[in-house]
């Protein structure tokens, strides 16, 4: 019986490129695709995949809450990233969202087909180059309303939107954005934005 595998993919080309790819394996079966996240459990729960292969940047829910949620639900669907997101904090909140395997969509096509099949067996797949850099790039300097208040602002949020939020004072929202252009040796907040989202820490 073949694996039968669930892809989260929201760029149609590349997703029917994978599908085609994919079903030309005799041991891989594509049971469905999905184009966000938060199609993602209730069609893993209609049709039981053995494997669920997800992109992280997904409208709706993203591919790594998605995966969590998941492991929560049907645990015995293993998930694995598949991402352009090669990035040291991503990989590192893949692996607390209990994912299998981290793969990058520039690796050879029988690549994936490979990690699908060790994942199937019980393996975790990470690229080794990744694996060091995450674990030589250090952990998230900011607490955790820091981060919270700074991804909400790397969404466009203005400080009294953010303040309304998080039922906070405004000037309370000004001093962990400074504090976290302070923490991350960040010029200005856009700066401590792209610092923050390099690392994967929002």
């Amino acid at each position: 019986m073949g694996i039968r595998v669930l892809l989260a993919e929201d760029m149609h080309m590349v997703r029917g490129a994978l599908v085609a790819l994919l079903n030309l394996e005799d041991d891989i079966e594509v049971v469905a695709e999905v184009s966000d996240g938060d199609q993602i459990v209730p069609q893993a729960l209609a049709c039981t995949p053995d494997v669920a292969v997800i992109d992280i940047d997904l409208p709706g829910t993203d591919g790594l809450t998605a995966a969590a949620h998941l492991r929560k639900v049907l645990p015995e669907c293993k998930a694995m990233i598949l991402t352009s997101l090669g990035r040291p904090g991503t990989f590192r909140r893949a692996v607390s969202a209990g994912v299998r395997a981290f793969v990058l969509k520039d690796a050879p096509p029988q690549q994936l087909a490979q990690a699908i099949r060790r994942v199937q067996r019980g393996e975790r797949v990470v690229d080794p180059e990744l694996a060091m850099a995450a674990w030589d790039s250090g952990d998230n300097p900011l607490t955790d309303r820091e981060t919270e208040v700074l991804r909400l602002a790397a969404d466009g949020a203005e400080a009294a939107e953010i303040a309304r939020q998080l039922f906070l004072s405004v000037g309370t929202v000004r001093n962990y954005l400074t504090s976290s252009v302070v923490k991350l040796g960040a010029r200005n907040r856009l700066d401590a934005v792209r610092i923050a989202r390099e690392a994967g820490w929002v």
